[in-house]
């Protein structure tokens, strides 16, 4: 009988590795990577109004956020701060690029001398009017409390309309998403927490100038109107404006094709229609137009069979992300149309996108070069 029992014993150590080795385990994925900044902190205290203090309701929401986020497991939650502690502007920017963030959310409370109230959520870029202006230059004045902000900031100076008008907009590659973000945090403020909603803005945040990814500044309400500043300051405000942050970030993330494309090569390929050729009378000289499908850190082959039938899809490695492309025209034209036919085979966040040979530059930018 002890016999036979080691003789089971060895037959198993032998084939239990075979039987290991035969299984299919797929790498594992890199996790989405989001970045949660509460504004302000130490011995920058933000608006200050009817007793209400920025820097500690910024500092609530960010850590319901956080506490969210880290629920998901396939999510990586980085803080800027946990505490109260003070944090420069370009040192909140570095933790987010040294993680190589998928997002940058900064959280604040805005103040007005009026009984103005609402929520908007600005994205980088030159301000439309004064109001925005303001906003901008009263978030950028915390460089003031940092030293050799001089150099730091290049002679930036937060009070002068003047830098702001040399501002350029270094973000401009993922103005797309910002917005896109953005538009959905803004949603979920309007529709689910009841609040005004005053919009998507752009304006010059020093903060989203600083960072290499989708990035958003959310002033979350005003400190400034009692009724609005009692809610912000309350646990259960705080908890309602968490949670539709929390699934402005969820949609995003489901928006980028991360998750689909695990499962895109179970899906038939969609049969197109093909179109006859014409002959554009809009070619930009050196700029290649393409439709940008999706961008995750798998790494996929390009074939109609994975992209729902679409052909000419290339790959490119950015970062730490693939991202996929559909087409490559010189028409503007003719890649709008690829976008509608990217967006009917199942791509509705598509956008277009352009490239000056290996370059990757702005739309408007190519817009603006001279058409053959």
């Amino acid at each position: 009988m002890k016999t036979n029992f080691f003789i089971i014993l060895i037959f198993l150590s032998v084939i239990n590795p075979v039987l290991a080795a035969s299984e299919e385990v797929d790498p594992p994925r890199e996790k989405f990577v989001v970045v949660i900044d509460a504004g302000h902190g130490g011995h920058d205290p933000g608006n200050s109004w009817n007793g209400f203090k920025e820097k500690g309701i910024a500092l609530n929401i960010a850590l319901k956020v956080g506490a969210e986020l880290e629920k998901i497991p396939d999510i990586k939650v980085i803080y800027t701060r946990k505490s109260d502690v003070f944090v420069t502007l370009a040192g909140r920017a570095q933790i987010a690029n040294k993680a190589e963030a998928d997002l940058f959310i900064s959280i604040h409370m805005n103040g007005h001398k009026s009984q103005a109230q609402g929520t908007e959520t600005f994205v980088l870029g030159l301000h439309r009017n004064q109001d925005n202006l303001e906003v901008a230059m009263r978030e950028n004045q915390v460089i003031f409390l940092e030293e050799d902000y001089e150099m730091t900031y290049d002679g930036f100076n937060p009070n002068s309309p003047e830098s702001y008008i040399g501002l350029t907009l270094m973000q401009e590659e993922y103005l797309d998403q910002s917005i896109l973000l953005a538009d959905l945090v803004q949603k979920n403020f309007t529709n689910i927490n009841k609040r005004v909603n005053r919009g998507v803005k752009q304006a010059g945040f020093l903060v989203l100038r600083e960072t290499y990814m989708p990035s958003v500044l959310i002033e979350a309400g005003f400190l400034s109107n009692k009724s609005e500043g009692t809610y912000l300051n309350s646990a259960s405000g705080q908890a309602a404006i968490a949670e539709s942050i929390v699934r402005a970030v969820k949609d995003y993330k489901s928006s980028m094709n991360l998750e689909m494309l695990d499962h895109l090569e179970a899906n038939p390929p969609v049969e197109l229609t093909q179109e006859p050729e014409k002959a554009p009378s809009d070619v930009y000289d050196g700029i290649t137009f393409r439709v940008q499908l999706a961008a995750t850190g798998k790494k996929l082959d390009p074939s109609p069979r994975n992209f729902k039938g679409l052909v000419e899809i290339s790959r490119n490695k950015e970062g730490k992300l693939f991202k996929y492309y559909y087409g490559g025209t010189s028409s503007y034209s003719q890649v709008q149309d690829l976008h509608a036919k990217a967006k009917r085979a199942g791509y509705p966040d598509s956008y277009i996108v352009a490239f000056r040979g290996d370059e990757k530059i702005s739309v408007n930018e190519a817009l603006k070069t001279k058409m053959k």
